[in-house]
């Protein structure tokens, strides 16, 4: 039952309900509506469905002043509290109780289909609702004893990335021989020729002494020597000082003034 200074909603009214005495059942047979008197129904009046907590309340009440006639609590639909009969959807069973905890079954039913269609929603919706309050608080209790997931790193354990290694895989490679990549041809009807020495730190010479050369920049290397080129100087006409002359050089006299 529902607990005391919960607050009631309701959830579906109808102004016209027909309330039946119906026969008990026989056996294990579900009900029939056809067994009822339906052209001369007990009792006429409206339904209000009620919910408190999780209980429902069927209430059937007087149209003018309100009422109460009977009512039927619901823990559970389906269930024996409200049943459908065999031979029509717009008819059902209920189980009623007073204050004293008696019950009595009774039959009602609605003129209209849709009434009845929005009954039968009401309560599916109440204990769909139900149902699922009790699975959050299942899952709730159960993650509060249950194991915990550890998703850390075990001592030893790595990861490996691998970023940027799909675009690097799908870079062509030049081609050999293509425009502006590879190896040019060789010429044709000669040898390749040897590429010049890559030392830079030989030394020419030009007959004269050790003292007079300008690039004696490494003398690990002093053994390699380059012959002088006939071609014009690049470096300008320069004079050698009077004191590199070697002094068994002779001399023209006619050409230097005499001071």
């Amino acid at each position: 039952m529902a607990a005391e200074g919960e607050y009631e909603s309701i959830l579906c009214v109808k102004p016209d309900v027909n309330v039946y005495r119906i026969p008990p059942r026989a056996s294990n047979r579900s009900y029939r509506a056809a067994d009822w008197k339906l052209d001369a129904p007990d009792w006429m009046g409206r339904m209000r469905i009620t919910a408190r907590g999780k209980v429902v309340f069927i209430k059937l009440e007087d149209k003018v002043s309100g009422e109460l006639f009977a009512q039927a609590p619901v823990n559970e639909y389906p269930g024996v509290a409200v049943e459908t009969v065999s031979d029509s959807s717009r008819y059902f069973v209920l189980r009623i109780q007073d204050d004293n905890g008696r019950s009595a079954f009774i039959g009602v039913g609605f003129g209209d289909r849709g009434d009845a269609f929005d009954f039968n929603v009401a309560l599916q919706d109440h204990f769909k609702w139900v149902k699922q309050e009790r699975e959050i608080s299942r899952s709730a209790q159960l993650g509060e004893s249950g194991p915990k997931l550890d998703l850390g790193f075990k001592e030893g354990q790595t990861i490996t990335l691998n970023i940027g290694q799909g675009r690097k895989r799908d870079k062509p490679r030049p081609q050999q021989g293509s425009s502006g990549f590879g190896l040019l041809p060789p010429p044709p009807g000669g040898k390749i020729a040897p590429p010049p020495s890559s030392n830079h730190n030989t030394v020419p010479q030009t007959g004269g002494p050790a003292t007079g050369c300008l690039l004696d920049l490494d003398s690990s290397n002093s053994n390699t020597v380059l012959q002088p080129n006939p071609g014009p100087d690049l470096w300008g006409d320069f004079s050698a000082p009077t004191s590199s002359v070697p002094p068994s050089r002779p001399q023209d006299t006619a050409n230097w003034i005499q001071f």
